[in-house]
């Protein structure tokens, strides 16, 4: 267990307390870590709790207890990588559906970071358990990542992901013919009050949420849609996109099971990023062509239209 206390000075009054919190404990306590924290009641302002919104003012005494965290072994694997760029400070990796980010609960090995952890030297530890990690893909998608090889690239990108000044796209094979040519689903996304490993758009215990969506082509039952998500909730574009009664093609968690599958998986891909380099603040931008089982399904239902 470590401990930490601070003192809040006139120059620090006004800010959220989540935001000093980033600004005083170690860097390898990762945002997400945080909020945790203080929703779990471990980070007490003047001996009470409150929200990661709560302004703090001059004298505040902010107490935070942190568990260590268990140390993960990782194990190197040599399971090939698309890389598409790499220089000193970050990776971009076309990442296969069926592959995992990262160890987790049953599936400690065969994931994309212990092909990583096998390929790379040096990769940044600002998340524990997942080094290099900045933003991630579900196991059934494939596409673009961004991998970060040291703290101050990790961080700056990470910056880029909360300030929404990054720009992800993807294509997506939906259900049913969506009507308008374009459209933007903004409704909030939480953890679904009976399935803990779902999400599910909802009112209360929730986070904003906001999906564009254009129509590239309508085919017969289906639409080929290119999504840009403005935010970046667990599994937001599936979720959306099935509340607004066209869930993923091949979506068994939140769309339509089909005994004939079209698709071995969900029919989203990761197609293009773009995001300033941390070191030349350049904008980067890298593209990813639709994988061999995506595009087959793409095929087949245009020539049945």
């Amino acid at each position: 267990m470590e401990n930490y206390k601070f003192t809040v000075t006139g120059g620090e009054a006004g800010g959220r307390l989540d935001l000093y919190l980033v600004n005083h404990l170690p860097r390898s306590i990762s945002r997400t870590r945080l909020q945790k924290l203080i929703k779990g009641k471990k980070v007490l302002l003047n001996g009470a709790s409150h929200k990661s919104n709560h302004k703090v003012e001059a004298g505040d005494v902010i107490e935070a207890e942190i568990l260590k965290p268990r140390k993960l072994t990782i194990a190197p694997e040599n399971i090939s990588l698309n890389i598409i760029y790499e220089d000193d400070k970050l990776l971009v990796v076309d990442k296969p559906a069926g592959m995992v980010a990262h160890p987790a609960p049953g599936n400690y090995t065969g994931t994309l970071v212990n092909a990583l952890v096998y390929h790379v030297s040096k990769l940044s530890t600002s998340d524990e358990g997942r080094p290099g990690i900045v933003h991630r893909l579900d196991k059934n998608t494939s596409g673009l990542l961004i991998v970060a090889k040291d703290e101050q690239a990790h961080a700056f990108i990470s910056r880029q992901f909360s300030r929404r000044t990054t720009d992800k796209r993807y294509i997506a094979v939906v259900e049913g013919v969506v009507q308008l040519d374009n459209g933007v689903i903004s409704e909030p996304i939480g953890r679904h009050h009976r399935d803990r490993k779902k999400m599910a758009v909802k009112f209360a215990d929730s986070k904003e949420a906001i999906t564009r969506y254009k129509v590239i082509d309508r085919l017969k039952d289906h639409t080929l849609l290119e999504i840009k998500p403005e935010t970046g909730r667990t599994h937001q574009i599936r979720v959306h996109l099935a509340y607004l009664g066209h869930p993923v093609l091949g979506d068994e968690t939140y769309g339509v099971k089909r005994k004939k599958k079209l698709i071995s998986r969900q029919a989203l891909h990761a197609s293009e990023i773009s995001f300033l380099h941390p070191t030349t603040k350049q904008p980067q931008h890298f593209t990813s062509p639709l994988p061999a089982d995506l595009k087959e399904v793409i095929d087949k239902l245009k020539n049945e239209s």
